[in-house]
């Protein structure tokens, strides 16, 4: 444990090294990395590929190009940004916040005193909300363990910070999460997170099946919480040259979502992180392998597996 510690800290200060460069700096990083990933084919310009092309079949080879190139580069500035947001001061951050939008829908979640679940997908920078969050109220933030104990170590330094508690997504999980929600506190899940086989339900996700989580809409299902969707989304000042702001935006749940039938629940929570996905495809994650576990018996092959040679 001392040895992932230290692997941890000496990651924070490597980290704290990049994030100490000027934003725009940062940003430019983002764009050349972008581009790099892209001519050498790396994996998560292979997965982005095949995810583009999976949920826009319509969009001829030149479109989706393009796309590509917009994913990768946002993908990878928005890694450099992470390390900014990771070892600055939230003070500092949340100065990059132009507007909120739904904060009444948020304030009068907190009031009720029946909880609150901040449904956070994959999209803009899920690193700088969680800091606006922190900043309005304690939240309990589940997680996915790093399988590396100093990744472990490092994510408790950069995510530990004031008002957030931070939750291994494992065995007694939802218990914890409970007793927050029915405590009328607030809790942050990725709701677009593949589950493990036999873990979640297949629900459409741009008109294909995806393996999906059943924990948000369960918790929604027994604790009566208010479910929010929340995105803190990039922009950019005219010209571009005072480098990326960010809005934030808290947006409601389906109605559906709270059905007690959970495969109705679950497609209505896949319907509103593609609702959020198509504002601005560019700034989904689609390096992540959404569509890898298929539903059983249907006979379809993994869209990833590496096509065999001609």
């Amino acid at each position: 444990m001392r040895f992932a510690n230290l692997a941890g800290l000496l990651l924070y200060l490597l980290a704290a090294v990049i994030g100490r460069l000027p934003l725009r700096v940062l940003d430019l990083m983002g764009t050349a990395t972008g581009w790099l990933a892209r001519k050498l084919d790396v994996r998560e310009a292979f997965v982005a590929r095949r995810n583009l092309a999976i949920v826009y079949p319509q969009l001829d080879a030149a479109a989706r190009a393009r796309l590509l190139r917009d994913v990768l580069r946002t993908t990878f500035r928005g890694a450099f940004e992470t390390l900014r947001f990771w070892t600055r001061s939230e003070r500092d951050n949340l100065r990059l916040i132009d507007n909120v939008y739904g904060q009444d829908l948020f304030d009068a979640a907190l009031a009720s005193g029946r909880g609150l679940i901040i449904a956070a997908p994959h999209y803009g920078n899920w690193e700088l909300l969680n800091q606006w969050l922190a900043a309005q109220t304690p939240i309990t933030v589940l997680y996915r363990r790093p399988e590396h104990p100093s990744g472990e170590a490092f994510l408790r330094r950069v995510r530990g910070r004031s008002n957030v508690r931070q939750l291994p997504a494992e065995g007694a999980a939802m218990r914890g999460l409970f007793k927050t929600l029915s405590a009328g506190g607030v809790v942050g899940i990725l709701p677009d997170q593949q589950p493990k086989a036999g873990d979640g339900l297949f629900a459409p996700f741009f008109g294909i099946e995806a393996l999906s989580m059943t924990l948000l809409p369960r918790l929604a299902q027994r604790t009566g919480a208010t479910v929010l969707f929340a995105i803190a989304e990039r922009h950019y000042g005219s010209g571009k040259s005072r480098g990326p702001r960010f809005d934030v935006h808290l947006i409601p749940a389906l109605a559906p979502l709270h059905d007690a039938d959970l495969q109705v629940a679950v497609a209505a929570m896949n319907s509103s992180v593609q609702t959020i996905a198509e504002r601005d495809p560019s700034q989904y994650q689609w390096t992540y392998k959404r569509y890898n576990l298929r539903p059983p018996e249907s006979g379809e092959s993994n869209p990833y597996a590496p096509e065999p040679p001609r």
